[in-house]
């Protein structure tokens, strides 16, 4: 009897086991495998002009844009789990272009469009913070690579066709400035002055939230920026994504 219930035990563990593994494979390699192709969806799908190419007759690479230092447009919050921008990291090489949508719940935004904007902070471009946060593991893992992110690296914000209005079809080119490893509790670093609660922005900053250590959401990762230079999309390519800055 002994010997029989401790092969029952046997097979229960080993089917436990199984279910486990099955999990994990699903968890850490399924779900980016689903994530990549449904944020790649997402970008091809969205409303925005066409970054204009020379003439095949025209001498020279594809057209860069001039930035741009005077007060950019600026478009208004859009309504929960609408995607209105993309960003891109240079130093992230091979990563591809995200989505950026509003809001920052696990169930409407961050398992299933990639990466989320803190409801309440600033639009691209706007003075304050722009706040936006990610998976760095699962899902895709948007801000996978945080951590290799360096003083000067540029982190390009495009915002898509949002009724034409203010704030669309531009490039926002935001610099790295500092990190900071914080607890879940610290929300002052999306304050508009990021780590400043209650002060009065100037400056247009904007900050990436992940989860840290890889696979635990014991603290949050942070960096911020601030913004560099804007361009309308029609004038070309930011210099950035064409590895020429």
């Amino acid at each position: 009897m002994a010997y029989g219930a401790l092969g029952v035990l046997g097979e229960l563990l080993i089917t436990a086991g199984v279910l486990v593994l099955a999990f994990l494979v699903w968890q850490l390699w399924w779900t980016d495998v689903e994530g990549n192709r449904a944020q790649a969806e997402v970008v091809r799908e969205l409303p925005r002009v066409e970054v204009p190419t020379p003439a095949p007759s025209a001498p020279g690479g594809p057209l860069v844009a001039s930035p741009r230092r005077d007060d950019p447009p600026v478009m208004a919050e859009v309504p929960h789990a609408t995607t209105f921008a993309t960003i891109q990291v240079p130093r992230w090489d091979g990563e591809p272009e995200r989505p950026v949508s509003e809001g920052v719940d696990r169930a409407t935004v961050l398992d299933v469009l990639g990466v989320g904007h803190y409801p309440g902070t600033a639009m691209p471009g706007g003075v304050g913070n722009l706040a936006l946060a990610a998976h760095r593991t699962t899902f895709a893992k948007p801000f996978n690579r945080i951590a290799e992110l360096r003083e000067g690296d540029a982190l390009v914000v495009r915002t898509a066709t949002v009724d034409g209005g203010p704030g669309s079809d531009t490039w926002y080119v935001y610099r790295v400035t500092s990190w900071q490893v914080v607890r879940p509790s610290q929300t002052e670093v999306i304050a508009p002055v990021p780590d400043r609660p209650g002060e009065s922005p100037t400056e247009r900053f904007i900050t990436l939230t992940t989860c840290h250590p890889m696979f635990s959401a014991r603290e949050r990762y942070v960096v911020h920026g601030v913004l560099d230079y804007w361009a309308p999309v029609a004038d070309g390519t930011p210099a950035e994504l064409l590895g020429d800055a």
